[in-house]
């Protein structure tokens, strides 16, 4: 059976029956394998096919395959190895349990097929010979974090290597995957992240339905179709460009800290800048001579999101610095000020929706340069000028709509991954509204467009210290 086995998998059968952009995973020994793509990528096969050529070639290995919901498997992953088994006229080798949903390998190593809906019955499995060593998770993107950490407690002890295969499409760019295994990836752990453009198995036609999402529906073919880390829902931004720039930027900032200062005579003096690796403040690009800049914020109203300060060139609309952070509100106050007299005595315009302090403060501080907005009093009929920016059921679509534009129209504005990452978990609710999808944040968001509406008050020479 050995020479059989070896004669079957023989190193040239092996190049022609996978995709080539796989092939480097083939024995790849690292604890964790992380499989994202988009659909039609062949990722699934791939795995089917790598456990496959593993318990024929490699004694005393077991494998769990799991997905959140048990009655999924028979129509997915059981199917899907009935018929590559069948496919590779491998059906002597192996002993298929219909019913049990369980495979056995003539050698002794066996596949089970378990459901995350049934706890009880999980912790229950066992196989003829030998200990578990592999775990495949297909739609990963289906199962909480929780549920993966039991699941790799399993996997310790004994004598042979263990892995854990993890396949999903990353259809949320908040989902624990990414956090875990894409933000901050651990060294035991290899990633790969495919399309529908990688199979050189995929015919013609289905090809074909995938890219035709290009034009009919840009936002399944950018999150679905290509793989990218999109939301449950559809964007207000175009997720096309803003996935393209996130893909495109790779400098970090400039500068990471926050300033520090003291204040004398009822404003700030000695304004510094301190790095600081986690700091509060992302420079970008530092401040040029004659430049005008505007400051957005968008303050944390009811203490769910970061006090925010978006940093744009006036004429251009560049996106040069962010302030993300949470801070107490006098703090939060002091870093604008810094910040709008670092960039050349910037226009900060500051939302006063929920509170109006930190605009009072800076005007405490005797803050040079701040966007006021026009109040008429029908009663003297005359028009008041108030410091900071109103966001209402009128200002709010139209500031956003102005965004939305130009984030369509020119995305090389914009460097800043937290405030990406958050135009696609921007989206429109059932009744219309633009809002950060459930569990997301707007705060980014929002501070950006404030900036931008502001930009018509930043007219005017610069203010020399």
């Amino acid at each position: 059976m050995a020479k059989h086995h070896s004669k079957t998998f023989d190193i040239h059968i092996q190049k022609e029956a996978f995709n080539d952009v796989y092939l480097p995973l083939l024995h790849c020994q690292k604890r964790y394998i992380v499989l994202c793509g988009g659909a039609g990528s062949g990722k699934s096969v791939f795995t089917v096919q790598r456990y496959l050529y593993r318990l024929l070639t490699e004694p005393g290995r077991n494998l769990l395959v799991v997905r959140a919901v048990q009655a999924t498997h028979r129509n997915s992953t059981f199917a899907l190895f009935h018929q590559m088994i069948g496919k590779w006229n491998l059906t002597p080798l192996f002993e298929i349990a219909e019913g049990l949903e369980r495979i056995r390998c003539k050698n002794g190593n066996e596949i089970i097929f378990k459901g995350l809906d049934n706890s009880e019955k999980l912790k229950s499995v066992t196989f003829s010979s030998g200990e578990l060593t592999d775990i495949w998770v297909e739609e990963a993107s289906e199962i909480e974090e929780h549920d993966f950490n039991q699941l790799a407690i399993r996997l310790r002890g004994g004598t042979v290597s263990k892995q854990i295969v993890l396949s999903f499409n990353p259809v949320s760019v908040h989902h624990w995957l990414k956090r875990r295994f894409f933000d901050h990836p651990p060294k035991d752990a290899v990633t790969l992240r495919t399309t529908y453009k990688d199979n050189r198995f995929l015919s013609p036609e289905d090809g074909a339905v995938l890219e035709s999402f290009r034009e009919t529906d840009p936002y399944y073919y950018q999150v679905y179709c290509l793989g990218e880390w999109g939301v449950l829902g559809k964007s207000v931004f175009d997720a096309q460009a803003v996935n393209r720039r996130l893909n495109e930027i790779r400098s970090l900032p400039v500068r990471c800290g926050s300033f520090v200062c003291c204040e004398q005579d009822g404003t700030l003096h000695e304004i510094q800048f301190i790095d600081e690796p986690d700091g509060a403040i992302r420079i970008y690009s530092p401040p040029k001579p004659g430049v005008q800049y505007v400051i957005g914020g968008d303050t944390a109203g009811d203490g769910s999101d970061a006090f925010v300060g978006q940093v744009i060139e006036s004429r251009t609309g560049r996106q040069v610095a962010t302030l993300h952070r949470s801070f107490d509100e006098d703090v939060y106050a002091k870093q604008m000020f810094c910040l709008g007299t670092y960039y050349n005595n910037a226009l900060i315009a500051c939302e006063v929706n929920f509170s109006t302090y930190p605009v009072r403060e800076l005007q405490r501080l005797r803050y040079p340069r701040q966007y006021y907005r026009e109040i008429y009093d029908s009663i003297t009929r005359d028009m008041e000028y108030r410091y900071g920016f109103l966001t209402n059921r009128i200002t709010r679509p139209v500031i956003l709509a102005e965004l939305i534009r130009i984030v369509r129209e020119q995305p090389e504005l914009f460097c800043d991954e937290r405030t990406l990452n958050e135009m696609l978990t921007f989206v429109r609710s059932k009744d219309g509204r633009a809002e950060a999808a459930s569990g997301a944040h707007d705060d980014c968001v929002m501070a950006l467009a404030i900036a931008f509406a502001a930009r018509h008050q930043a007219a005017g020479p610069i203010e020399e210290e």
